[in-house]
């Protein structure tokens, strides 16, 4: 069965969700009003119209109510003008009770009837006393929601080791796996402090490139095979995927470097003229 849906996003570099249209025309920029688990929420469109199948829906699909309002617009700005002054008061309460928790961001839900805080901390966090103090301060339901190291660095933000704004803050609106496999696969140092990010964890980037790596290790030699050669029989010492060379051992313990590109030509050569069926 199949479902037209649009997709919405909540922050600038927030993940996609889908949502029923009903119907709404929505463009792609436009400002909707939708229901989430977490109450009233304001989205922007960021896909238009489109048809899938329901079994790529994570969820129940939910309606888009109607689209955002002059008054919808200024009572978020209204709300998001707020949280400074709440996360100010909410620290004071997290070193009133002495609690091991890093405050990451706040927001309000567009009806202003849920204040969610997002913190970050090593374990479990006893907060009923402070949620007891917000609630009393702020006269609205609260939700106090721990995330990863990964999360609080795309709230935080800041500069990644290449120089340039996080990727997870900027554009990145979900998170892939990362694994250790993919640092080897790309011959990267695996000195932790080379390959993690400011969260601590596997740098993202390392999964842009995993699949021209995967895909370009298919065509090399692997170290120590036999490669033939315009100076004969070689056995390859060192490859370097980026560009396409090998350095490789020949006769009388002479090192060369060969592109792979000269390679395959010795090859063809020798399958048209001599019925040799070699492969790198």
């Amino acid at each position: 069965m199949k479902s037209n849906v649009v997709g919405i996003r909540f922050k600038e570099a927030g993940k996609k969700y889908y949502f029923d249209p009903q119907n709404h025309q929505c463009n792609v920029g436009d400002f909707v009003v939708v229901e989430t688990v977490r109450g009233l929420e304001l989205g922007q469109v960021i896909e238009g119209v489109k048809t899938i199948e329901e079994e790529e829906l994570i969820s129940s699909l939910k309606p888009i109510i109607r689209k955002a309002s002059e008054k919808d617009i200024k009572n978020e700005k209204a709300n998001q003008d707020k949280i400074p002054q709440v996360i100010a008061s909410c620290a004071s309460y997290v070193k009133k009770h002495k609690l091991e928790m890093k405050l990451l961001s706040a927001e309000y839900t567009l009806d202003h009837s849920k204040l969610i805080i997002y913190f970050n901390a090593e374990g479990r966090i006893d907060f009923r006393d402070l949620v007891k103090d917000l609630a009393n301060e702020f006269k609205v339901r609260i939700e106090l929601r721990q995330v990863g190291a990964r999360d609080g660095a795309k709230f935080l933000g800041g500069i990644g080791p290449c120089g340039y704004l996080l990727c997870c803050n900027t554009f990145l609106g979900e998170f892939e796996t990362v694994s250790i496999k993919m640092a080897k696969n790309q011959n990267l140092s695996l000195n932790p402090s080379n390959i993690s990010g400011l969260c601590g964890k596997l740098l993202c980037c390392i999964r842009y490139e995993d699949d021209t790596y995967h895909e370009f290790r298919t065509q090399m030699p692997k170290i120590g095979s036999q490669i033939k050669t315009e100076d004969g029989m070689c056995k390859v010492l060192t490859s370097n995927i980026i560009n396409q060379s090998v350095k490789a051992l020949c006769k009388e313990d002479v090192i060369k470097n060969y592109e792979l590109k000269d390679i395959q030509k010795i090859f063809e050569y020798d399958k048209n003229t001599n019925g040799n069926n070699d492969k790198t």
